[in-house]
């Protein structure tokens, strides 16, 4: 966590205008009245894409994708094309966070191994040291996918940033762990290519202010500058990227 697709760094051509990418992020709420759901929260992100489709006219070859925003014969959908999962850990309400984490999944037990002590479920006093207190939860990464076709020009740092900015107030650290989860690619059964496709996700991830602490955890503090200066630099990587798409479908 977060797991990525093995084809992430391969460049492609771009499939509609990335500056239409917008996220929308939920948490659903079960009511239960359970230490569990007092400490753990779910957050998911979905990714879309909003599309115009032109309809100029009868037959196939008369309906295309539109890159004028007040054209009248267009239609509008938003369309899934990514998705990210998020979990904010209270570690001062609800049960043993440590433990809470362990229940809930492999992933976030190997990052409770880590962080917190098993005993009191709170930051172990080596990671307290590290971190200002900024606040007392933990932000989790736990998984930034995207289509393929959309893969290979940094957008999931873009739109994993601006989620974590909706999503760590109130935390102390956010944590993540790079790695793969699409093995479809078969040049990934090489052991070195697949090492440097790993340390090519995690430089991403260090490009917005993220250090390794240890055992492939990675940690940001929420007061970094990294975080903040990286997130107007890619947001103007967006609309270059949005500029070339542009030129080249005009």
């Amino acid at each position: 966590m977060p797991r990525y697709a093995a084809a992430a760094i391969e460049p492609s051509t771009l499939p509609g205008d990335p500056t239409e990418l917008h996220l929308r992020i939920s948490y659903d709420d079960g009511l239960c009245d359970a230490p569990q759901a007092d400490t753990l929260e779910r957050w998911d992100v979905a990714v879309l894409h909003r599309r115009r489709t032109h309809h100029g006219g009868d037959g196939p070859a008369a309906t295309n994708d539109c890159t004028d925003a007040d054209c009248p014969s267009c239609t509008v959908e938003d369309v899934t094309i990514g998705s990210m999962a998020f979990y904010r850990v209270h570690l001062d309400r609800g049960r043993n966070a440590y433990w809470a984490m362990e229940e809930e999944s492999e992933d976030l037990y190997e990052t409770a191994q880590v962080l917190l002590d098993p005993q009191t479920g709170s930051f172990t006093g080596e990671v307290s040291e590290l971190l200002e207190y900024v606040g007392t939860g933990l932000l989790v990464m736990d998984r930034v996918t995207l289509d393929r076709q959309w893969r290979g020009h940094g957008l999931a740092v873009v739109l994993a940033t601006e989620a974590i900015h909706r999503l760590m107030p109130g935390c102390r650290a956010i944590a993540c762990a790079p790695g793969i989860t699409d093995l479809s690619s078969h040049r990934l059964k090489d052991r070195t290519e697949w090492d440097r496709v790993n340390a090519k996700i995690a430089q991403g991830w260090e490009r917005i202010g993220f250090r390794l602490y240890r055992d492939n955890i990675y940690l940001l503090s929420p007061a970094s500058q990294d975080l903040e200066e990286q997130r107007g630099e890619l947001r103007g990587r967006l609309v270059e990227l949005g500029a070339i798409w542009k030129s080249a479908t005009s």
